[in-house]
């Protein structure tokens, strides 16, 4: 459904998108993960073509974005990172102007705005001034508007950032609701658990290059299962094994080397994965990328 082949994007002497190469599934969803200034957002922008790559293609359900960008952008919702609804029209009337921009009848319009007001949950509230809501609220709000011309590709850039953890979790069930159904979504977010919970693959951005590509539990395994964590002057360290049993026997052998620093073993989450690799020397970070590049030719 979406292909970026070598995509680039340059500010001057800046790169903030490297070489990426990427192929987004029809009805999968998907997570685009990296610490700030890894290249996210700018991908995100390049798709929406609110930016211009510096080369490279996007090609979205077989066409060339560069060739066809006004009919593939009508095949796009963005839930971007910032609200930037029109605080003093009611979510009714904010659906309503999107419809408008997009060419929806007057008729569909409305029936789509009740359809969407009632998904969201928001039919209580749909004519009260949006600049009321609570931020829970009004990410609602723009998912509802991102639905409105019905999009085949859903983008959620940090859709739920600066959110309470009872509202992200809400947030989290309506976008399952959306995957359900068949549509493709792309997720930006710096909530690990978030990317865990709702992505059949994921993709982690360092320094504006792809450093790691699979489903959660592929990445976990790779880096390693299990990880021993140490806590040594206000500071925590990783260490992973391929079993429970040899992150056992590393601790046994701290112990017999008189080690008292506080030592623990459990599961290795998305979030250490995530640590492990962003932290990593930049030489690290080229091996990883080369292996993983390696392994999608064979």
């Amino acid at each position: 459904m979406i292909v970026l082949e070598h995509l680039t994007k340059k500010f001057d002497k800046f790169t903030s998108v490297d070489n990426l190469s990427l192929h987004i599934h029809k009805g999968e969803f998907f997570g685009l993960l990296g610490p700030n200034g890894a290249g996210k957002t700018t991908t995100i922008r390049m798709l929406m073509t609110l930016a211009r790559p510096t080369s490279g293609r996007i090609i979205i359900d077989g066409q060339d974005m560069t060739r066809n960008a006004p009919a593939l952008k009508a095949e796009i919702g963005l839930v971007p990172q910032h609200i930037n609804l029109d605080n003093e029209l009611t979510p009714r009337e904010n659906l309503d102007l999107h419809g408008r921009l997009f060419g929806i009848p007057t008729k569909e319009r409305r029936e789509r705005i009740e359809e969407l007001l009632h998904f969201v949950e928001l039919e209580g509230r749909a004519d009260e001034i949006v600049r009321k809501f609570s931020g829970g609220m009004k990410r609602r709000v723009l998912i509802a508007r991102a639905l409105m011309h019905r999009p085949h590709i859903l983008l959620l850039d940090e859709p739920t950032i600066g959110l309470d953890p009872m509202t992200r979790r809400k947030i989290w069930e309506l976008v399952r609701k959306l995957n359900t159904n068949g549509q493709t979504v792309l997720l930006t977010t710096h909530y690990l658990e978030e990317a865990e919970a709702l992505c059949n693959r994921v993709g982690l951005m360092n320094k504006g290059r792809l450093v790691e590509l699979g489903t959660p539990e592929e990445l976990k395994i790779r880096t390693g299962p299990f990880v021993v964590e140490i806590d040594k002057g206000g500071e925590r360290r990783g260490h992973f094994f391929p079993t429970r049993e040899a992150g056992l026997a590393f601790m046994q052998q701290l112990h017999h080397e008189g080690h008292t620093d506080p030592v623990s073993l459990r599961a290795t989450h998305l979030e250490d994965v995530f640590i492990h690799i962003t932290e990593a020397p930049p030489s690290a970070i080229g091996s990883l990328q080369a292996t993983r590049e390696e392994k999608q030719k064979s």
